[in-house]
């Protein structure tokens, strides 16, 4: 039986929200990061079908999920790393599997470079890459007063619907359980302002040379239909990381954790075991 445990802890200046799934204690440890704009619940169909085989903590990456929308924390991919970090190191955990989709792919990669001794392989799915800090000008601009509003408003453009019709390939699976899981951490004004800052925060990915220097077996999966992070990243990021693997799904998007969870599974379990 799987046991679920919720915890909020107060990692690095900011409290931190997480998951752990056990089923056995002396299994080895998996630990998962979301993507942009998501949250733990993004991987509530591919979680059930790892548990068997790890112990799996999944993160809320402040700010986003149940984790707090501090407007004092240091939104930078390296800062967010060092909270993953802490939070493993905390909890007494070695030799983590670490899984990143979309930026927490990046959050993942910059684990590995701070802290190598603490992950064993890496799995990246949809990984984001190769993006440059956001342009002077739209950092400057984000210090203009209610500039958040204006963060809200680029986001509810297309709304729900319409951003997962973005990252889904098989418009079919959006039912009404996953437009309330993506909607709801977004109902507190206080995450909008927290995003502003993290315009100003977050450096550019890392580079080919950092890449290069990471030496942990890695998969890359992907999405053939990822129109957010294209194919092309990932046959980049598989030339960069000496020792990776890619694979890629036709008819398949970015949002990997909700649209193949089988499939991706599977391809999980046979890199680490097979």
């Amino acid at each position: 039986m799987i046991s679920k445990t919720s915890h909020i802890r107060p990692i690095n200046g900011v409290n931190i929200y997480y998951e752990t799934y056990t089923s056995n204690p002396h299994k080895p440890t998996m630990v998962l990061l979301h993507g942009f704009l998501s949250s733990s619940f993004s991987y509530r169909r591919l979680v059930p079908l790892l548990c068997s085989e790890f112990q799996v903590i999944v993160i809320d990456l402040p700010p986003f999920g149940q984790s707090e929308n501090s407007l004092t924390f240091l939104y930078s991919y390296d800062n967010l790393a060092k909270t993953v970090v802490t939070l493993i190191e905390e909890l007494k955990l070695k030799d983590v599997v670490l899984v990143g989709h979309s930026m927490g792919g990046q959050i993942a990669l910059n684990v590995a470079k701070q802290k190598p001794e603490i992950v064993s392989k890496l799995i990246l799915l949809c990984s984001s890459g190769y993006l440059q800090r956001a342009h002077y000008g739209l950092i400057m601009s984000s210090y203009v007063p209610f500039f958040h509003l204006w963060v809200k408003t680029w986001l509810a453009r297309k709304g729900v619907t319409g951003n997962l019709q973005n990252v889904v390939f098989d418009h079919q699976l959006i039912d009404d359980e996953m437009i309330k899981g993506y909607t709801q951490p977004f109902l507190d004004d206080t995450i909008f302002m927290a995003l502003t800052k993290m315009i100003r925060d977050r450096e550019g990915d890392l580079s080919s040379c950092d890449l290069k220097k990471i030496e942990h077996p890695s998969l890359l999966v992907w999405g053939e239909e990822d129109r957010v992070v294209p194919l092309q990243v990932g046959k980049r990021l598989q030339k960069d990381l000496k020792k990776s693997t890619l694979i890629s799904f036709a008819k398949t998007g970015h949002l990997l954790p909700e649209e193949k969870p089988e499939i991706v599974s599977n391809h999980m379990l046979e890199f680490l075991f097979g």
